[in-house]
């Protein structure tokens, strides 16, 4: 397993209830995860002006063929999912990547 460390950062800063935005954030990252992302787990806590992310996916064979790395997997998924999803688009900035 492989373990990411990524940040999106916020349009504004605080808001009022960090523990929710935590909770819709990753409700939001698995409704946009695909088999192939290899999410298995996600965690995250927020700071005043960004939420800091922990992503576990399952390691690939990097033999096999269409092969991409950890960092692009999530790089992917976060953009995915900022594209994808209203709730991202106006809480935070588009993700940075890769990671």
């Amino acid at each position: 397993m492989d373990v990411v460390y990524a940040s999106l950062h916020r349009r504004i800063k605080v808001l009022a209830d960090p523990t929710s935005e935590v909770s819709e954030l990753l409700d939001a990252l698995w409704a946009h995860a695909t088999l192939e992302d290899g999410l298995e787990h996600a965690s995250g806590r927020a700071g005043t002006d960004h939420v800091d992310l922990l992503m576990y996916l399952l390691t690939l064979d990097p033999a096999v063929p269409g092969f991409r790395s950890v960092t692009q997997r999530v790089s992917s998924l976060l953009h995915r999912c900022h594209a994808g999803s209203p709730l991202m688009q106006g809480r935070y900035l588009p993700p940075d990547g890769p990671f």
